[in-house]
Parts: structure tokens; C-alpha cells; sequence
């Protein structure tokens, strides 16, 4: 199954650059039913992609674009849209005209189908998989889940510390993983917030009477919430001004894992365009049955299962 990865995952592979440099490659291909990847270069007036093929012009009519197209239940923003991306595909034939120049007609709808029969309808509840940012949105994070086949990560379920926006935790092409809650015959759940550990361990990378960095994430009557990992934040006394989003240094006063809190003391607040730090799992298995995100000897109750 590992062969249905999101796409650009395999365009820079030997493999896949010796079958598309050659004609007798992409006939090879088109023999084995291989899948192969190359940038779009542009998406005509018809919405056919055309593909950057070193040996002679690719083309992917518009019907074999996406899942859903010839049905309209996938816009053609969804064939517009990749431009200057890589798109995975399968050579459906090679024609030659008149002139003796010859022409690969591919179909990235054929990887798709393959794909969600072959992989995405075997995944069950609980599933970790590989995916890729595509494109961000107030309300979620879109990712490829294999072969351009869009899912949506919704933005409470990015990671247990409240985020403004998803661009606050992930860029456009960073692979990640998720959690697969649920498949039907259209639709692919995601979430994302399980993988980044429960806090007893994220809170094991502290200690009391450190001062390490945070990010401004809520700023309340009570206090200010200040996010020291994406799965853990803390509370700081009203003492100065500070805005949603700025960076901070903070001073641990004391971490207490019965009541789930960790209190700090803000050394400094400043505006800062740091971009999102890598993403760290503590999940490396590839499922899981249910997660319990607070300690054991805490009464509060947060909690999934698949």
C-alpha cells in the first residue's frame, strides 16, 4: 500500500524518471500499469493538464483529471489548481499523428480510482497515515491522503492548544500524519491533535525553574494561555501587555499534574515571523485504538477512541 503516497512523493525517484524520459519508458509503463508522477504545466481552455514529459507532450483530458469530475461532484478548480505541481497519472495510450510526433494520453483519475479501491477503503478507524498540506482555510487544513485525494484535517482537531488559524501550525507542502476516524464511500475523516502526545508527555520535557520560549494563544481576565508545545499551554498572570500570537519567553513556576496546569511567569513578549517548528509525534506506531490525553491521577476526562 505504500505505493499510494501523496503526490510528489515519488517524481524525483530513479524509477520514475527512467520511465518518463523515453518513450519505450512510458510504454513500459502503460504495459505494467505503473504509476508515474510529472509537473502540470498548465491547464487549457478545456481544463486538459498538460504534463512535462522530456520525451514528448503529455496530456490528461479534463474527464480523467480527478474522481468526480465527469459527475461534477469534484469542481475543476480541483484540475486548475495544479498547476506547476506535481501530478501522479497512468499512460492510458501513446498516439501518433500524421507527422510521426506522438502524444501520452494519462489519466490521473485511473490512480485515483486505483488508489481509494486499493488503499483509502481498506483503512479503518484509528489508521495512521501519511499525508501532504495542500492548501490551508480558516476552518481547516486540506491534505492529500495519497494519490491528490483531498481530506480535511478541521482545525480543532489540528492539536489540543486553540489555534487562530491553521497556517499557525502547518505550511502549504509540509508532510505530516493523521489519524483516519472514519471511511465511507465519499468521505475520509481525519484528525491530527492525538499524534502530538498527552500531557504528561509533553509536560515531561519541562521542569519547574526553566525559562524556554512560547507563543501567545488566548488572552483572558484571568490570565494569558501561552502554548509551549501544540498539545500543552500554560497560564500566566496578567503583568503586561500581549497579543494572540506573539512569541514569548516564560518562567515555569510550578507544574502541577493533578489539576492538569503548569504555571509561568512571562520574562518577555515580542512580535516575531517565526515559521511553525517541525512537527513532533509521539505516536510512531501506524494505529491506534484510543487515546487519553490527561494524566492518571487527574479527574478531568479527554479522551478518543477509533
Amino acid at each position: 500500500m505504500k505505493k499510494y503516497l501523496p503526490e510528489g512523493c515519488i517524481i524525483n525517484s530513479p524509477e520514475n524518471k527512467r520511465l518518463i524520459s523515453t518513450a519505450s519508458g512510458l510504454h513500459e509503463a502503460m504495459t505494467g500499469g505503473k504509476i508515474l508522477e510529472a509537473r502540470a504545466v498548465m491547464c487549457d481552455n478545456q481544463h486538459n493538464i498538460i504534463v512535462d514529459l522530456p520525451c514528448m507532450k503529455g496530456i490528461i483530458p479534463k474527464i480523467e483529471g480527478a474522481i468526480g469530475i465527469e459527475n461534477g461532484k469534484t469542481r475543476d478548480i480541483a484540475l486548475i489548481s495544479k498547476v506547476n505541481k506535481p501530478v501522479c497519472f497512468k499512460v492510458i495510450s501513446i498516439n501518433t499523428d500524421n507527422n510521426g510526433n506522438e502524444t501520452a494520453i494519462l489519466s490521473r483519475r485511473a490512480v485515483q480510482e486505483e488508489c481509494r479501491k486499493n488503499y483509502i477503503e481498506k483503512l479503518s478507524s484509528g489508521d495512521i497515515i501519511p499525508a501532504k498540506v495542500t492548501h490551508i482555510e480558516q476552518f481547516g487544513c486540506f491534505v492529500d491522503i495519497g494519490c491528490g485525494i483531498p481530506s480535511l484535517i478541521p482545525i480543532d482537531a489540528i492539536s489540543v492548544s486553540r489555534i487562530s488559524h491553521p497556517s499557525d501550525r502547518f505550511t502549504v507542502g509540509q508532510d505530516i500524519r493523521v489519524i483516519i476516524k472514519d471511511v465511507d464511500s465519499d468521505r475520509v475523516w481525519l484528525s491530527h491533535k492525538e499524534l502530538l502526545g498527552t500531557w504528561e508527555e509533553n509536560a515531561s520535557l519541562f521542569k519547574a525553574g526553566e525559562t524556554v520560549s512560547g507563543i501567545v494563544r488566548s488572552v483572558e481576565d484571568y490570565g494569558i494561555f501561552i502554548e509551549l508545545m501544540p498539545n500543552l499551554a500554560g497560564l500566566a498572570e496578567i503583568g503586561r501587555e500581549a497579543c494572540v500570537g506573539q512569541h514569548t519567553s516564560v518562567y515555569i513556576k510550578a507544574i502541577i499534574p493533578e489539576k492538569m496546569k503548569i504555571k509561568l511567569i512571562i520574562v518577555d513578549v515580542f512580535s516575531a515571523q517565526y515559521k511553525p517548528l517541525p512537527v513532533k509525534y509521539f505516536i510512531e506506531d501506524d494505529h491506534i485504538s484510543s487515546w487519553h490525553y490527561p494524566p492518571s491521577n487527574s479527574d478531568k476526562v479527554i479522551e478518543t477512541y477509533f
